[in-house]
C-alpha cells in the first residue's frame, strides 16, 4: 500500500512539471551570451533619441572609435566624469585616425524622466547627438544587454565594432584614443 502511495505521489508531481511546462514553456538554457568583453563585437543599440523623434542605432557610427556612456541626470559620478567626456569628444571628433573616420560618443542614458535627462544634457554641455534612452531606470535593456550595475559605465569600441577597452575615466580615455591617432 505504501508502495502505492508513493507512486501515486511520483505520478502526481510529474503530471504537474508538465502541467507547468505546458503553461509556462520550456526555458531554453544553452542560448548564447552575448559578450560584453575587450576583444568582444560589441551588441546593438538601437533606442530613442531624446526628443523621442528618432532611433539612434549604435551601428550607424561603424567605421568609427565609439565611446559607449551609459550615465544618468541624478548620478553624481557621471555628472563628475562628463567634463572628461566632452574634452574627449572636441579633442578627439576631430582627429585623424590610422584606421578609423573619426570619434563619437553614443551616451546611453538610465534617467526614468525625460526633462531631466534634457536639461542634463544641455547643462553639461554634451554637445554631441547619439543620446538615447528607454527611460527605464535600473531596467534599462541597453544596460541590462551590457551587464552595466553601476554608472557611469563606458565601453570604447572600434571601427569594426569590437570593444577595445572599458570603464575609461577621466586621462584613461585620452590615453587611450592617443593610441589610435594618426601620428603626423
Amino acid at each position: 500500500m505504501k508502495i502505492r502511495s508513493v507512486m501515486s505521489k511520483m505520478q502526481l508531481l510529474s503530471l504537474a512539471a508538465v502541467a507547468l511546462l505546458a503553461v509556462y514553456g520550456f526555458t531554453q538554457t544553452n542560448k548564447a551570451k552575448v559578450g560584453t568583453s575587450i576583444g568582444d563585437k560589441a551588441p546593438e543599440l538601437a533606442y530613442m533619441n531624446p526628443d523621442s523623434s528618432k532611433v539612434l542605432k549604435l551601428s550607424e557610427l561603424k567605421g568609427k572609435y565609439v565611446l559607449v556612456d551609459f550615465w544618468a541626470s541624478w548620478c553624481r559620478p557621471c555628472r563628475m566624469e562628463n567634463p572628461n567626456v566632452v574634452s574627449a569628444y572636441n579633442k578627439y571628433s576631430k582627429a585623424k585616425f590610422a584606421d578609423a573616420k573619426g570619434f563619437e560618443v553614443y551616451s546611453v542614458s538610465l534617467d526614468r524622466s525625460r526633462e531631466q535627462w534634457k536639461q542634463a544634457i544641455a547643462q553639461d554641455g554634451l554637445l554631441w547627438k547619439y543620446h538615447v534612452s528607454d527611460l527605464k531606470f535600473w531596467q534599462s535593456q541597453g544596460a541590462q544587454l551590457y551587464g552595466v550595475s553601476s554608472i557611469p559605465m563606458s565601453f570604447l569600441i572600434d571601427p569594426n565594432g569590437v570593444i577595445i577597452a572599458k570603464n575609461l575615466r577621466g586621462m584613461a580615455l585620452h590615453q587611450e584614443l592617443d593610441k589610435h591617432v594618426k601620428s603626423l
